[in-house]
């Protein structure tokens, strides 16, 4: 019961990491609000949770700024504060290589990843900063310390995500709150399964080769799980890890050089 009494926000929270990391909060005491696009989604996540009055979802689109302060603030009226915030919704936005990228394709990488994260933080921090406590946790992505052929717009985003958390860290590192990013290797997530075959004809490859080539990067042979995730959130979010902040911390299973 790592994070008893603690509120936790986490944005597309209703499949794949976002989901692992509030099942894995939740087993650790806390209250847990959950957003996403499909109320069929949050109903049906909440349901499968079971965690009754201690999940909540709130629909809305992270790529809409009115949706993420919407997002953070019923979360502070349902649950009467926050003190976790995981901006974890993202994805590719668009495959193609950077001389052929449309600027949709380009725009909806940087609001998806970058800006709902922006917005999400600068929200959070109302309510972190007064009570002189939180730990915002940034899913980033093993893509953003190195690059990827066909998916410059997430790439960029990436790397742009684990800066913005370094600049953070620094101006709230003496008010109690920290700011970290997590950065998962290759999972097959749902949305990934989605979007997988146009990812892999942007490299020239078929699925199965771009899950193969993925995999054999890493030092241990496999996909990271988003168990593997969630488990370092924990950590993140607990009081023990009061001296971690502005970490990049990879769970990629050695993928990345540093």
């Amino acid at each position: 019961m790592q994070l008893e009494g603690k509120v936790a926000a986490i944005t597309g929270g209703t499949r794949g990491i976002g989901r692992g990391i509030a099942e894995a909060f939740l087993r650790e005491g806390a209250k847990v609000a959950i957003n996403g696009r499909s109320l069929e989604k949050g109903a049906r996540a909440l349901a499968e949770m079971g965690a009754g009055p201690n999940a909540a979802f709130f629909p809305g689109d992270v790529l809409k700024q009115a949706d993420v302060n919407a997002f953070i603030d019923d979360a502070v009226t349902r649950f009467g504060r926050i003190d976790i915030l995981v901006c974890n919704a993202g994805g590719a936005g668009g495959f193609a290589p950077v001389a052929e990228l449309d600027d949709e394709s380009w725009q909806l990488a940087i609001d998806w990843n970058l800006n709902h994260t922006f917005w999400a933080m600068r929200r959070a921090l109302k309510y972190m900063i007064p009570q002189q406590s939180g730990r915002i946790i940034n899913i980033s992505s093993v893509e953003g310390k190195h690059g990827k052929p066909g998916i410059a717009g997430y790439v960029t985003a990436k790397h742009a995500i684990n800066g913005l958390t370094k600049s953070a860290a620094k101006e709230v590192g003496t008010l109690g709150i920290t700011v970290n990013a997590i950065c998962p290797g290759f999972i097959t997530t749902d949305i990934v399964r989605e979007s997988g075959a146009a990812a892999a004809a942007a490299m020239g490859l078929t699925f199965t080769q771009m899950v193969d080539l993925f995999s054999s990067e890493s030092a241990i042979k496999r996909e990271n799980t988003v168990e593997e995730v969630a488990a370092m959130a924990v950590l993140l979010a607990s009081d023990v890890a009061a001296g971690i902040t502005g970490a990049l911390l990879s769970v990629d299973g050695g993928t990345a050089a540093y």
